[in-house]
């Protein structure tokens, strides 16, 4: 159903509830104002109501009718003196527009949720704007804003658009991640202090120190207790997330992209309109991420389970490549159980090593003399799907690409950017390049049938500009990066992509849109996994992570782990395997095979049910897992992080589970190891295999065992049939 402005009193209130979230939003002025976010308010506020409280909510810095709360879009014309939504300018001049109101319209879903849109304009400064609010059935709200040159002459250049969402007073507390390449999402917590937090990535990717959620919470807010107020800035380029509370105490948390010199400069006519700012809320981190995880699921394009298991053969051969070799390697993935065999780096023109090759996207005669075809065709024959490795955005210096095109390099003018990883950026923005790129991969992937890309990214953006023109290019890459990866899958509706860069370096809603799963770290250390797992399951569900199975000693960071330990962590993601299982013995082939059997059982439980995490004192233990919709069934995890003082744990609370249940505990005894991982034995829950009240599991808990370091213990519950239901 859709309102508009005449249907509806224009100082009246939009309320939006859905998923057990309210909006209370504010559409009488040029650009909307949320009034409230939280739990529902309810639909009887009135016209009346809404004056009160705006009332209630006025400045304290002595400025006459200047709102309490800011607008999505802050403005100095409206007395907020924190950062403001639109910066701009017109030669110099018309830098603080206040939008007058024009109207709006909403269409409001049968759930509750919908999207409201208002239009707002300023015809002195020459600007108009569209704000857009969606509350979806996730209860997921998100903003963005389109912002016009309404003028009839002249440019007007933007240098920044941020949005911003409110939270109360009881938000108090902020947390957000960092990070660093093989050690990404590490999360920091701070105070709501008075004045800006401030998150910028200027990498020209999400980048591995980016935070993925900016959350705000009640002072000592958990994964399951504790109001919550997350965003996230769906924006794959140079960005900004922030917490911003101000001497009158009014918070809010916002974002946007952050723009170079001159990248935007509107002419007449012309619109730029910013990347999404989602938001969610709920009680504890964990209902945030189960919105998130909702909305990932209901996007355009969702794989469905199964998730195939993955070979990859990064750590098996690197740059070696070998015809028999390969089809040894996949001799074993098939015995073991995989179902798509993924050819990594160094198989194109003068790929030996890191330093030359990126952008010449031919196979390489010297290595492939009868091309890809008979390996591809030796993985089909085995059972297997086929993948390959594409680090397309990337050029080197050292290939014949960048010796017939130098100015398709992304660089500030004449000079380069320093290197990395021995290598520049390809300029997608130039029609040429972009088609040259597009046509290389297309052919790979209509000739052998490809059925998925690894999609790498192996550098940031530094001095990202057109040669020629020398203007900065990061925002128009992103853009044109965007709509390579679009115009693959059109031609290739079936094709799936795994978003990679650097290992976890590119994760964002954003690019997420357009691919299938990401790539969360190349360490795949499992101690380091479960760290790394377990914050980026903070915005993306499990099935969209890809988790592998490394070789006993860790290529990254020369730590060994057994095989159950690191199994166990790699089943709580997308499983695949990296590791050279060439050099597997028969008794390790054996066990990963019956691992890769056990995640094809519980693949599709952890596809569609929700993910739970203990806030257990003992950060010595973890205990996480993955509940079925239903709460019928679920998988658990106990894990020994490190050594703890105490001489036994204490009870282990098992969250998400349906406290009139009754669930039988059944011990998943793949590895003989983990038997052997409790120094005083296993406990008696993991021997006798009980049935106990889903309240109990809850509120009580089972009595955690004393774990040797770096191992995990996994269960499975299942509902008592016994109880009816």
């Amino acid at each position: 159903m859709t309102i508009t402005a005449s249907d509806h009193t224009t100082t009246g209130p939009v309320v939006l509830e859905s998923a057990g979230v309210g909006v209370l939003v504010d559409v009488s002025g040029g650009v909307p104002r949320v009034l409230h976010w939280g739990p529902p308010a309810g639909r009887a506020v009135t016209a009346d109501d809404l004056a009160r409280l705006a009332e209630l909510q006025r400045g304290a810095d002595g400025l006459h009718g200047a709102p309490g709360i800011p607008a999505v879009l802050p403005a100095p014309s409206a007395g907020w003196m924190g950062s403001p939504g639109v910066e701009g300018h017109r030669a110099g001049a018309d830098f603080s527009p206040r939008f007058e109101h024009v109207g709006w319209t909403l269409d409001r879903d049968d759930d509750g949720g919908g999207t409201l849109a208002l239009d707002g304009e300023d015809p002195v400064v020459g600007l108009a704007v569209t704000t857009t609010l969606e509350l979806g059935p996730e209860g997921i709200l998100r903003v963005r804003a389109s912002v016009t040159n309404s003028a009839t002459t002249g440019d007007y250049t933007l240098n920044a658009v941020r949005l911003a969402l409110p939270v109360p007073i009881e938000a108090q507390e902020l947390l957000d991640l960092a990070g660093r390449h093989l050690r990404e999402r590490a999360p920091q917590r701070r105070p709501f202090h008075v004045g800006t937090h401030l998150r910028e990535g200027r990498r020209g990717r999400t980048g591995s120190d980016a935070t993925l959620l900016l959350a705000a919470g009640v002072e000592g807010f958990g994964f399951r207790q504790g109001e919550v107020w997350a965003v996230h800035t769906a924006w794959s380029g140079n960005h900004a997330t922030f917490a911003e509370r101000a001497l009158t105490g009014v918070r809010v948390l916002g974002g946007g992209e952050v723009l170079l010199p001159g990248e935007v400069v509107l002419a007449p006519g012309e619109t730029y309109t910013t990347p999404w700012l989602y938001g969610a809320y709920g009680d504890g981190l964990d209902a945030v991420s189960a919105a998130f995880h909702a909305h990932l699921r209901g996007r355009r394009r969702t794989p469905l389970p199964p998730r195939p298991v993955v070979l990859n053969t990064w750590e098996a051969v690197y740059f070696d490549h070998d015809l028999g070799s390969l089809v040894e390697l996949a001799d074993r993935a098939a015995r073991v159980g995989v179902e798509r065999f993924v050819l990594d780096d160094g198989w194109f023109l003068g790929r030996r090593d890191a330093r030359a090759g990126l952008g010449d996207w031919e196979v390489d005669p010297a290595v492939w003399p009868d091309g890809l075809t008979p390996l591809v065709d030796a993985v089909r024959a085995r059972g297997m799907d086929f993948g390959l490795w594409f680090e397309p955005e990337m050029i080197s210096e050292d290939s014949e690409l960048a010796r017939a095109h130098p100015e398709w390099i992304l660089a500030p003018g004449d000079r380069l950017p320093l290197a990395g990883r021995y290598q520049q950026v390809l300029n997608l923005t130039i029609p040429a390049a972009f088609a040259y790129v597009l046509e290389a991969m297309d052919r790979l992937i209509t000739a052998h049938g490809i059925d998925y890309i690894k999609w790498d990214h192996n550098r940031d953006l530094l001095e990202a500009g057109d040669r020629v023109s020398r203007q900065p290019r990061v925002h128009e890459q992103t853009l044109a990066v965007y709509a390579l990866m679009d115009e693959l899958r059109r031609r290739h509706p079936a094709l799936e992509i795994e978003s990679c860069s650097s290992g976890g370096g590119r994760v964002d809603l954003a690019v997420l849109e357009r691919t299938d799963r990401i790539w969360a770290s190349d360490c795949i250390d499992a101690l380091e996994r479960q760290r790394i797992q377990r914050w980026t399951g903070l915005l993306v569900p499990p099935e969209l992570v890809g988790s592998h199975v490394g070789s006993a000693t860790s290529h990254t960071t020369r730590r060994t782990h057994s095989l159950d330990f690191r199994a166990a962590t790699a089943i709580f993601g997308h499983f695949g395997i990296e590791w050279d299982l060439r050099t597997a013995s028969d008794d390790e082939l054996d066990e990963l095979a019956a691992w890769v059997t056990l995640y094809k059982d519980v693949r599709g439980l952890l596809a569609t049910g929700t993910t739970v995490r203990s806030d257990y004192p003992d950060d010595a233990y973890w205990v996480h897992g993955v509940v079925a919709p239903d709460r019928r069934s679920a998988l658990f995890a106990l894990v020994s992080m490190d050594t703890s003082p105490a001489a036994q744990p204490g009870r282990v609370r098992l969250p998400g589970l349906d406290q009139g249940l009754r669930y039988r505990i059944e011990p998943l005894h793949v590895s003989a190891a983990a038997m052997t991982a409790t120094p005083s034995g296993p406990p008696w829950w993991w021997i006798e295999s009980p049935t106990v009240g889903g309240q109990t599991l809850t509120t009580i808990g089972l009595q955690g065992p004393m774990l040797d370091p770096e191992r995990a213990l996994l269960f499975r519950l299942t509902a008592d049939h016994a109880d009816g239901r």
